[in-house]
Protein backbone atom coordinates (compact mmCIF):
# COMPACT_ATOMS: atom_id res chain seq x y z
CA UNK A 1 0.00 0.00 0.00
CA UNK A 2 1.22 3.35 -0.82
CA UNK A 3 1.68 6.36 2.60
CA UNK A 4 -1.46 7.59 3.70
CA UNK A 5 -3.95 4.73 2.24
CA UNK A 6 -7.21 5.02 4.59
CA UNK A 7 -7.88 1.47 3.89
CA UNK A 8 -8.38 0.92 8.04
CA UNK A 9 -10.55 3.22 8.12
CA UNK A 10 -11.87 5.24 4.72
CA UNK A 11 -13.00 8.61 4.96
CA UNK A 12 -16.87 9.78 5.11
CA UNK A 13 -16.14 13.60 4.32
CA UNK A 14 -12.70 15.51 2.79
CA UNK A 15 -11.95 18.91 4.77
CA UNK A 16 -12.90 22.15 2.86
CA UNK A 17 -10.73 22.93 0.18
CA UNK A 18 -9.03 19.81 0.40
CA UNK A 19 -10.03 16.88 -2.15
CA UNK A 20 -10.54 13.80 -0.44
CA UNK A 21 -8.89 10.26 -0.67
CA UNK A 22 -11.31 7.74 -0.84
CA UNK A 23 -10.76 7.32 -4.79
CA UNK A 24 -7.54 5.37 -3.40
CA UNK A 25 -9.13 3.09 -0.93
CA UNK A 26 -10.84 2.01 -4.49
CA UNK A 27 -7.71 1.69 -5.71
CA UNK A 28 -6.81 -0.33 -2.80
CA UNK A 29 -10.00 -2.43 -3.58
CA UNK A 30 -8.53 -3.25 -7.25
CA UNK A 31 -4.83 -3.96 -6.05
CA UNK A 32 -6.53 -6.45 -3.44
CA UNK A 33 -8.19 -7.87 -6.84
CA UNK A 34 -5.32 -8.29 -8.89
CA UNK A 35 -3.03 -9.63 -6.14
CA UNK A 36 -5.81 -12.76 -5.83
CA UNK A 37 -6.19 -12.77 -9.29
CA UNK A 38 -2.47 -13.51 -9.93
CA UNK A 39 -2.11 -16.06 -6.47
CA UNK A 40 -4.82 -18.12 -8.60
CA UNK A 41 -2.78 -17.99 -12.00
CA UNK A 42 0.77 -18.18 -10.91
CA UNK A 43 0.14 -21.60 -8.65
CA UNK A 44 0.47 -23.69 -12.40
CA UNK A 45 3.38 -22.23 -12.96
CA UNK A 46 4.98 -22.68 -9.01
CA UNK A 47 3.49 -26.56 -9.69
CA UNK A 48 5.15 -27.19 -12.83
CA UNK A 49 8.18 -29.70 -12.25
CA UNK A 50 5.80 -31.48 -9.41
CA UNK A 51 2.42 -32.07 -11.09
CA UNK A 52 4.02 -33.03 -14.22
CA UNK A 53 6.49 -35.21 -12.55
CA UNK A 54 2.99 -36.70 -10.92
CA UNK A 55 0.80 -36.52 -14.29
CA UNK A 56 3.61 -37.36 -16.35
CA UNK A 57 3.69 -34.18 -18.54
CA UNK A 58 6.01 -32.94 -21.04
CA UNK A 59 6.87 -29.29 -21.95
CA UNK A 60 4.53 -29.41 -24.65
CA UNK A 61 1.60 -31.11 -22.46
CA UNK A 62 1.87 -28.10 -19.96
CA UNK A 63 2.20 -25.97 -23.27
CA UNK A 64 -1.39 -27.14 -23.90
CA UNK A 65 -2.71 -26.36 -20.46
CA UNK A 66 -1.29 -22.69 -20.44
CA UNK A 67 -2.54 -22.65 -24.05
CA UNK A 68 -6.16 -23.62 -22.82
CA UNK A 69 -5.99 -21.10 -20.08
CA UNK A 70 -5.21 -18.33 -22.74
CA UNK A 71 -8.20 -19.50 -25.24
CA UNK A 72 -10.66 -19.01 -22.78
CA UNK A 73 -8.87 -16.09 -21.70
CA UNK A 74 -9.21 -14.81 -25.25
CA UNK A 75 -12.51 -15.96 -26.09
CA UNK A 76 -13.98 -13.93 -22.90
CA UNK A 77 -11.94 -10.67 -23.39
CA UNK A 78 -13.96 -8.78 -25.63
CA UNK A 79 -16.95 -10.93 -23.88
CA UNK A 80 -16.44 -9.82 -20.34
CA UNK A 81 -15.01 -6.42 -21.41
CA UNK A 82 -18.91 -5.60 -23.20
CA UNK A 83 -20.48 -7.54 -20.14
CA UNK A 84 -18.61 -4.96 -17.74
CA UNK A 85 -20.24 -2.02 -20.02
CA UNK A 86 -23.42 -3.33 -20.10
CA UNK A 87 -24.14 -5.04 -16.28
CA UNK A 88 -21.64 -1.79 -14.14
CA UNK A 89 -18.52 -2.55 -12.24
CA UNK A 90 -20.34 -3.19 -8.90
CA UNK A 91 -21.91 -6.48 -10.28
CA UNK A 92 -19.96 -7.74 -13.07
CA UNK A 93 -16.57 -7.47 -11.51
CA UNK A 94 -17.68 -9.64 -8.44
CA UNK A 95 -19.75 -12.04 -10.85
CA UNK A 96 -16.27 -12.73 -12.76
CA UNK A 97 -13.96 -12.75 -9.26
CA UNK A 98 -16.69 -15.77 -8.43
CA UNK A 99 -16.08 -17.61 -11.37
CA UNK A 100 -12.40 -17.51 -11.55
CA UNK A 101 -12.42 -18.48 -7.64
CA UNK A 102 -14.14 -21.34 -8.03
CA UNK A 103 -12.34 -22.43 -11.40
CA UNK A 104 -9.12 -22.30 -9.42
CA UNK A 105 -10.45 -24.40 -6.39
CA UNK A 106 -11.75 -26.99 -9.11
CA UNK A 107 -8.00 -27.68 -10.25
CA UNK A 108 -7.83 -29.62 -7.07
CA UNK A 109 -10.18 -32.01 -8.15
CA UNK A 110 -8.33 -32.68 -11.20
CA UNK A 111 -6.42 -35.29 -12.01
CA UNK A 112 -5.85 -35.82 -15.68
CA UNK A 113 -4.61 -33.39 -18.85
CA UNK A 114 -8.32 -33.14 -19.76
CA UNK A 115 -9.62 -32.30 -16.61
CA UNK A 116 -6.75 -29.68 -15.64
CA UNK A 117 -7.77 -27.73 -19.46
CA UNK A 118 -11.11 -27.45 -18.08
CA UNK A 119 -10.42 -25.78 -15.04
CA UNK A 120 -7.50 -24.04 -16.89
CA UNK A 121 -10.39 -22.98 -19.35
CA UNK A 122 -12.86 -21.56 -16.37
CA UNK A 123 -10.13 -19.56 -15.11
CA UNK A 124 -9.21 -18.05 -18.32
CA UNK A 125 -13.22 -17.29 -18.40
CA UNK A 126 -13.02 -15.88 -15.19
CA UNK A 127 -10.21 -13.46 -14.92
CA UNK A 128 -10.73 -11.80 -18.35
CA UNK A 129 -12.98 -9.38 -16.69
CA UNK A 130 -10.41 -8.25 -14.20
CA UNK A 131 -8.01 -5.98 -16.28
CA UNK A 132 -11.20 -4.68 -18.18
CA UNK A 133 -13.31 -3.62 -14.75
CA UNK A 134 -9.90 -2.24 -13.68
CA UNK A 135 -8.90 0.35 -16.21
CA UNK A 136 -12.62 0.71 -16.31
CA UNK A 137 -13.03 1.85 -11.90
CA UNK A 138 -9.60 3.66 -12.57
CA UNK A 139 -11.70 5.83 -15.30
CA UNK A 140 -14.77 6.46 -13.34
CA UNK A 141 -12.57 7.52 -9.98
CA UNK A 142 -9.97 9.32 -11.16
CA UNK A 143 -9.39 12.32 -13.05
CA UNK A 144 -6.75 12.14 -15.97
CA UNK A 145 -3.73 13.27 -14.26
CA UNK A 146 -3.85 10.41 -11.58
CA UNK A 147 -4.55 7.52 -13.72
CA UNK A 148 -1.39 6.08 -14.90
CA UNK A 149 0.06 6.47 -11.20
CA UNK A 150 -3.53 4.19 -10.28
CA UNK A 151 -2.94 2.04 -13.12
CA UNK A 152 0.12 1.36 -11.85
CA UNK A 153 -0.55 0.36 -7.79
CA UNK A 154 -3.17 -1.60 -8.82
CA UNK A 155 -1.21 -3.22 -11.37
CA UNK A 156 1.40 -3.98 -8.69
CA UNK A 157 -0.82 -6.07 -6.96
CA UNK A 158 -0.58 -8.68 -10.28
CA UNK A 159 3.26 -8.92 -9.18
CA UNK A 160 2.57 -9.33 -5.42
CA UNK A 161 0.20 -12.01 -5.92
CA UNK A 162 2.76 -13.61 -7.98
CA UNK A 163 5.12 -12.51 -4.90
CA UNK A 164 2.91 -14.18 -2.50
CA UNK A 165 1.67 -17.48 -4.01
CA UNK A 166 5.57 -18.92 -4.12
CA UNK A 167 5.82 -18.08 -0.28
CA UNK A 168 2.47 -19.62 0.20
CA UNK A 169 2.11 -22.70 -1.84
CA UNK A 170 5.18 -24.45 -1.14
CA UNK A 171 5.03 -24.49 2.25
CA UNK A 172 0.52 -25.74 1.96
CA UNK A 173 1.63 -27.97 -0.97
CA UNK A 174 4.35 -29.82 1.01
CA UNK A 175 2.02 -30.68 3.91
CA UNK A 176 -1.42 -31.69 2.15
CA UNK A 177 -0.21 -31.96 -1.34
CA UNK A 178 -0.81 -29.81 -4.49
CA UNK A 179 -4.44 -30.08 -4.60
CA UNK A 180 -4.46 -27.56 -1.58
CA UNK A 181 -2.60 -24.99 -2.79
CA UNK A 182 -5.22 -24.22 -5.24
CA UNK A 183 -7.73 -24.61 -2.94
CA UNK A 184 -6.59 -22.14 -0.65
CA UNK A 185 -5.72 -19.68 -3.55
CA UNK A 186 -9.03 -19.59 -4.83
CA UNK A 187 -10.85 -18.94 -1.24
CA UNK A 188 -8.46 -15.83 -1.40
CA UNK A 189 -10.51 -14.63 -4.18
CA UNK A 190 -13.99 -15.17 -3.09
CA UNK A 191 -12.44 -13.22 0.36
CA UNK A 192 -12.55 -10.11 -1.93
CA UNK A 193 -16.02 -10.34 -3.08
CA UNK A 194 -17.01 -9.16 0.24
CA UNK A 195 -14.50 -6.09 0.56
CA UNK A 196 -15.80 -5.09 -3.01
CA UNK A 197 -19.97 -5.47 -2.02
CA UNK A 198 -19.60 -3.60 1.46
CA UNK A 199 -17.64 -0.61 0.06
CA UNK A 200 -18.15 -0.67 -3.65
CA UNK A 201 -20.36 2.34 -5.61
CA UNK A 202 -20.45 4.62 -7.79
CA UNK A 203 -18.92 7.95 -6.84
CA UNK A 204 -22.00 9.68 -7.31
CA UNK A 205 -23.59 7.41 -4.84
CA UNK A 206 -20.97 6.68 -2.56
CA UNK A 207 -21.65 7.94 0.88
CA UNK A 208 -18.27 8.15 1.87
CA UNK A 209 -16.93 10.59 -1.31
CA UNK A 210 -17.14 14.31 -0.57
CA UNK A 211 -18.42 16.66 -3.12
CA UNK A 212 -14.74 18.42 -3.35
CA UNK A 213 -13.27 14.75 -4.06
CA UNK A 214 -16.45 14.17 -6.16
CA UNK A 215 -15.03 17.67 -8.09
CA UNK A 216 -12.06 16.59 -8.51
CA UNK A 217 -12.82 12.95 -10.16
CA UNK A 218 -15.14 14.61 -12.78
CA UNK A 219 -12.50 17.80 -13.49
CA UNK A 220 -11.93 16.26 -17.03
CA UNK A 221 -14.67 14.09 -17.25
CA UNK A 222 -15.71 12.48 -20.76
CA UNK A 223 -18.51 13.81 -22.58
CA UNK A 224 -20.75 10.23 -22.29
CA UNK A 225 -21.10 8.31 -25.62
CA UNK A 226 -24.88 7.67 -25.88
CA UNK A 227 -24.68 4.46 -27.01
CA UNK A 228 -22.09 1.56 -26.79
CA UNK A 229 -20.15 1.31 -29.79
CA UNK A 230 -20.16 -2.11 -32.08
CA UNK A 231 -16.68 -3.48 -32.27
CA UNK A 232 -16.42 -3.02 -35.75
CA UNK A 233 -16.80 0.85 -34.96
CA UNK A 234 -13.90 0.76 -32.45
CA UNK A 235 -11.63 -1.10 -34.83
CA UNK A 236 -12.14 1.74 -37.25
CA UNK A 237 -9.67 3.62 -34.41
CA UNK A 238 -6.37 4.01 -35.04
CA UNK A 239 -6.34 4.16 -30.94
CA UNK A 240 -7.86 0.86 -30.92
CA UNK A 241 -5.44 -0.50 -33.36
CA UNK A 242 -2.53 0.88 -31.42
CA UNK A 243 -3.76 -0.88 -27.95
CA UNK A 244 -4.67 -4.12 -29.37
CA UNK A 245 -1.07 -3.87 -31.18
CA UNK A 246 0.77 -3.01 -27.70
CA UNK A 247 -0.90 -5.78 -26.43
CA UNK A 248 -0.48 -8.35 -28.73
CA UNK A 249 3.28 -7.56 -28.84
CA UNK A 250 3.89 -7.64 -25.40
CA UNK A 251 1.58 -10.03 -23.42
CA UNK A 252 3.00 -12.81 -24.10
CA UNK A 253 6.42 -12.17 -22.84
CA UNK A 254 4.38 -11.32 -19.72
CA UNK A 255 2.84 -14.81 -20.04
CA UNK A 256 6.42 -16.28 -20.82
CA UNK A 257 7.71 -14.74 -17.31
CA UNK A 258 4.49 -16.06 -15.30
CA UNK A 259 4.00 -20.04 -16.97
CA UNK A 260 7.62 -20.81 -17.36
CA UNK A 261 10.05 -18.87 -15.51
CA UNK A 262 9.72 -21.03 -12.62
CA UNK A 263 9.90 -24.49 -14.46
CA UNK A 264 13.32 -22.74 -16.05
CA UNK A 265 14.84 -21.75 -12.46
CA UNK A 266 13.92 -25.42 -11.21
CA UNK A 267 15.46 -27.22 -14.59
CA UNK A 268 18.65 -25.19 -14.68
CA UNK A 269 19.76 -24.01 -11.14
CA UNK A 270 17.97 -27.51 -9.94
CA UNK A 271 16.11 -25.67 -7.24
CA UNK A 272 13.83 -27.51 -5.59
CA UNK A 273 9.80 -26.00 -4.65
CA UNK A 274 10.78 -25.87 -0.99
CA UNK A 275 13.35 -23.47 -2.17
CA UNK A 276 12.14 -21.49 -5.25
CA UNK A 277 10.44 -19.07 -3.19
CA UNK A 278 12.80 -16.42 -2.62
CA UNK A 279 14.45 -16.07 -6.37
CA UNK A 280 10.45 -15.84 -7.28
CA UNK A 281 9.70 -13.00 -4.65
CA UNK A 282 12.91 -11.36 -6.03
CA UNK A 283 11.68 -11.13 -9.58
CA UNK A 284 8.15 -10.20 -8.41
CA UNK A 285 8.93 -7.50 -6.01
CA UNK A 286 11.28 -5.53 -8.95
CA UNK A 287 8.01 -6.10 -11.28
CA UNK A 288 5.90 -4.12 -8.75
CA UNK A 289 8.58 -1.55 -8.43
CA UNK A 290 8.49 -0.71 -12.22
CA UNK A 291 5.02 -1.29 -12.30
CA UNK A 292 4.32 1.76 -9.58
CA UNK A 293 7.32 3.35 -11.11
CA UNK A 294 5.95 3.07 -14.42
CA UNK A 295 3.02 4.84 -13.31
CA UNK A 296 4.67 7.33 -11.47
CA UNK A 297 6.86 8.50 -14.22
CA UNK A 298 4.47 9.61 -16.95
CA UNK A 299 1.96 11.07 -14.38
CA UNK A 300 5.06 12.70 -12.90
CA UNK A 301 6.34 14.18 -16.34
CA UNK A 302 2.81 15.79 -16.89
CA UNK A 303 2.38 17.38 -13.90
CA UNK A 304 6.08 19.12 -14.98
CA UNK A 305 4.20 20.54 -17.75
CA UNK A 306 4.87 17.31 -20.44
CA UNK A 307 2.39 17.29 -23.01
CA UNK A 308 0.56 13.89 -22.70
CA UNK A 309 1.40 12.10 -25.62
CA UNK A 310 5.10 13.09 -25.28
CA UNK A 311 5.30 11.87 -21.81
CA UNK A 312 3.18 8.57 -22.61
CA UNK A 313 5.64 7.73 -24.85
CA UNK A 314 8.84 9.08 -23.13
CA UNK A 315 8.05 6.55 -20.18
CA UNK A 316 7.75 3.56 -22.79
CA UNK A 317 10.54 3.84 -24.40
CA UNK A 318 12.31 4.42 -21.04
CA UNK A 319 10.94 0.73 -20.31
CA UNK A 320 11.40 -0.35 -23.77
CA UNK A 321 14.75 -0.25 -23.79
CA UNK A 322 15.22 -1.87 -19.66
CA UNK A 323 13.59 -4.68 -20.57
CA UNK A 324 16.62 -5.71 -22.91
CA UNK A 325 18.44 -6.89 -20.02
CA UNK A 326 16.38 -9.95 -20.69
CA UNK A 327 18.79 -10.90 -23.71
CA UNK A 328 21.92 -11.47 -21.24
CA UNK A 329 20.41 -14.07 -19.14
CA UNK A 330 22.08 -16.77 -21.33
CA UNK A 331 24.76 -15.26 -20.59
CA UNK A 332 24.73 -15.59 -16.77
CA UNK A 333 24.62 -19.64 -17.02
CA UNK A 334 25.64 -21.01 -13.45
CA UNK A 335 24.96 -17.81 -11.58
CA UNK A 336 21.48 -17.74 -10.28
CA UNK A 337 21.09 -14.59 -8.40
CA UNK A 338 22.71 -12.34 -11.44
CA UNK A 339 19.74 -14.42 -13.52
CA UNK A 340 17.11 -13.18 -11.10
CA UNK A 341 18.40 -9.71 -11.40
CA UNK A 342 18.40 -9.50 -15.18
CA UNK A 343 14.69 -11.44 -15.30
CA UNK A 344 13.74 -8.76 -12.68
CA UNK A 345 15.16 -5.68 -14.44
CA UNK A 346 13.28 -7.06 -17.39
CA UNK A 347 9.73 -8.14 -15.65
CA UNK A 348 9.78 -4.88 -13.71
CA UNK A 349 10.21 -2.79 -17.08
CA UNK A 350 7.49 -5.06 -18.58
CA UNK A 351 5.38 -3.72 -15.82
CA UNK A 352 6.33 -0.11 -15.99
CA UNK A 353 5.75 -0.06 -19.93
CA UNK A 354 2.13 -2.22 -19.06
CA UNK A 355 1.14 0.83 -16.65
CA UNK A 356 1.51 3.68 -19.68
CA UNK A 357 0.04 0.96 -22.14
CA UNK A 358 -3.26 0.33 -20.07
CA UNK A 359 -3.33 4.33 -20.24
CA UNK A 360 -3.68 4.62 -24.47
CA UNK A 361 -7.40 3.19 -23.45
CA UNK A 362 -8.53 6.06 -21.33
CA UNK A 363 -6.76 8.89 -22.75
CA UNK A 364 -8.02 7.69 -26.21
CA UNK A 365 -11.73 6.44 -25.40
CA UNK A 366 -14.53 8.05 -23.45
CA UNK A 367 -15.25 5.70 -20.05
CA UNK A 368 -18.53 4.18 -21.30
CA UNK A 369 -16.07 2.76 -24.17
CA UNK A 370 -13.17 1.55 -22.07
CA UNK A 371 -14.03 -1.66 -20.91
CA UNK A 372 -14.89 -2.83 -24.49
CA UNK A 373 -11.26 -1.37 -25.82
CA UNK A 374 -9.26 -3.17 -22.71
CA UNK A 375 -11.26 -5.65 -23.92
CA UNK A 376 -10.45 -5.97 -27.38
CA UNK A 377 -6.98 -5.14 -26.60
CA UNK A 378 -6.37 -8.11 -23.79
CA UNK A 379 -7.94 -10.68 -26.44
CA UNK A 380 -5.14 -9.45 -29.01
CA UNK A 381 -2.63 -10.59 -26.37
CA UNK A 382 -4.10 -13.49 -25.41
CA UNK A 383 -4.27 -14.48 -28.61
CA UNK A 384 -0.83 -13.86 -29.03
CA UNK A 385 -0.23 -16.06 -25.72
CA UNK A 386 -2.00 -18.80 -27.11
CA UNK A 387 0.33 -19.11 -30.38
CA UNK A 388 3.34 -18.22 -28.08
CA UNK A 389 2.55 -21.22 -25.48
CA UNK A 390 2.10 -24.21 -27.98
CA UNK A 391 5.37 -22.55 -30.11
CA UNK A 392 7.28 -22.19 -26.63
CA UNK A 393 6.19 -26.05 -25.34
CA UNK A 394 7.25 -27.15 -28.91
CA UNK A 395 10.75 -25.48 -28.89
CA UNK A 396 11.20 -26.71 -25.67
CA UNK A 397 10.56 -30.19 -26.50
CA UNK A 398 12.55 -30.06 -29.43
CA UNK A 399 15.41 -28.65 -28.04
CA UNK A 400 15.73 -29.95 -25.04
CA UNK A 401 15.12 -26.51 -23.07
CA UNK A 402 17.46 -23.88 -25.12
CA UNK A 403 15.53 -21.16 -23.84
CA UNK A 404 18.30 -18.72 -25.57
CA UNK A 405 15.86 -18.17 -28.33
CA UNK A 406 13.02 -17.02 -26.04
CA UNK A 407 15.14 -14.74 -24.04
CA UNK A 408 16.06 -12.49 -27.15
CA UNK A 409 12.60 -12.42 -28.66
CA UNK A 410 11.01 -11.78 -25.44
CA UNK A 411 13.60 -8.70 -25.44
CA UNK A 412 13.41 -7.19 -28.52
CA UNK A 413 8.88 -7.04 -28.95
CA UNK A 414 9.07 -3.75 -26.70
CA UNK A 415 10.94 -1.85 -28.94
CA UNK A 416 8.87 -2.93 -32.52
CA UNK A 417 5.97 -2.70 -30.66
CA UNK A 418 6.69 0.91 -29.54
CA UNK A 419 7.18 1.70 -33.33
CA UNK A 420 4.04 0.33 -34.50
CA UNK A 421 2.00 2.21 -32.19
CA UNK A 422 3.96 5.57 -32.67
CA UNK A 423 3.46 5.17 -36.42
CA UNK A 424 -0.40 4.36 -35.92
CA UNK A 425 -0.97 6.89 -33.64
CA UNK A 426 1.43 10.35 -33.56
CA UNK A 427 -0.37 12.07 -30.89
CA UNK A 428 -2.64 10.87 -28.33
CA UNK A 429 -6.14 12.54 -28.66
CA UNK A 430 -9.69 11.64 -27.39
CA UNK A 431 -11.49 9.69 -29.91
CA UNK A 432 -15.09 10.77 -30.94
CA UNK A 433 -17.59 8.92 -32.17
Amino acid sequence: MIKGDPVASPPTTAPQGKVGRFRWFICGLLFYAATVNYMDRVVMGILKATISRDLHWTDNDYGTVTAVFQFGYALMLPLAGRAIDWLGIRIGYPLAVLVWGLSSIGHAFAGNLFQFSIARLGLGVGEAANFPAAIKTVADWFPRKERALATGIFNSGTNVGALIAPLIVPIVVTRFGWHAGFVVTGCFSLSWIVAWLLFYQEPEKNPRVSKTELTFIRSDADEESPVKMPYLQLLRKRSAWAFLVGKFCTDPVWWFYLFWIPGFLQTKYHIDLLNIGPPLVAIYLAADAGSIGGGWLSSELLKRGWELTRARKTAMLVFALSVLAIVFVPFAAGNLWLTVTLIGIAAGSHQGWSANLFTVASDCFPRKTIGSVVGLGGMGGAVAGILASKAIGKWLTFSHEAYAPLFFIAGSMYLLALLVIHILLPRFRQETF
